[in-house]
């Protein structure tokens, strides 16, 4: 992998540079204990490091320098993270950039007093690999797909065939016994069933079949013959 810089908003913050994940690196996101120290151990000595809580206030106030420190810092372990989730060697390059790229825009809305500056981190690295997990399995619409253009708008015969149908329709359930037109209506426009109308109307289930039947064969004759 190319060294590359990182730019936000086309202000370089850091110089060019490798990310190198930490393989067989563990993470830790969570809140370190209570007065533990944290750093390096050299000679037996605690070697206090840098309080990342403190580092990420400078970086609120747009300091350069601070971000290159928790850049230099965080960055190969954000890498090693989305390796570990399952992204390519370029896809986490890549999120870890873009990790860190929010991370500077969003600095000033880091509050201490809820998360350890790492919890703060990797939750934003999360929240983008899951985003981008979402993206590669639900791809964008293309609009040019033809099932997405839609049905050309009728012919002007169309339109009037249409009409010329819904009013033998309407024309041939007036003309309907009162009886059969009720039982259609609940059928079709209602959504009724059988044994429903029959409920309502109190009328045997064999009566509220034949009547519809009945009534189908009415509408069709006197569609046929509105047509003709």
């Amino acid at each position: 992998m190319h060294a590359q810089a990182l730019y936000v908003d086309d202000v370089e913050l850091v110089p060019p540079v490798r990310l190198m994940p930490r393989r067989g690196a563990g993470i830790r996101v969570s809140r370190p204990p209570a007065g533990s120290a944290s750093g390096k151990v050299k000679n037996g000595m605690q070697m206090k490091g840098p309080d990342w809580g403190e580092v990420l206030s400078a970086v609120a106030a747009h300091d350069k320098a601070s971000f290159a420190t928790l850049f230099r810092h965080f960055a190969p372990r954000v890498k090693s993270y989305m390796l570990r989730l399952g992204s390519d060697d370029s896809q986490a390059e890549e999120l870890a950039q873009e990790t860190m790229a929010m991370v500077w825009r969003k600095a000033g809305q880091y509050d201490p007093a809820r998360a350890a500056a790492s919890t703060w981190i990797f939750t934003i690295a999360r929240n983008l690999r899951i985003d981008a997990f979402r993206r590669a399995n639900r791809p964008e619409l293309d609009p040019e797909d033809p099932a997405l253009v839609p049905d050309a708008p009728p012919q002007g015969d169309a339109v009037v065939e249409r009409k010329q149908n819904a009013e033998r329709v309407r024309a041939a359930l007036a003309a309907l016994p009162d009886e059969q037109r009720q039982v259609l209506h609940m059928s079709f426009f209602d959504d009724k069933t059988h044994s429903e109308i029959a409920a309502a109307l109190d009328l045997p289930l064999g009566t509220v079949k034949s009547r519809i039947r009945l009534a189908f064969g009415r509408v069709k004759a006197s569609i046929d013959e509105l047509g003709e």
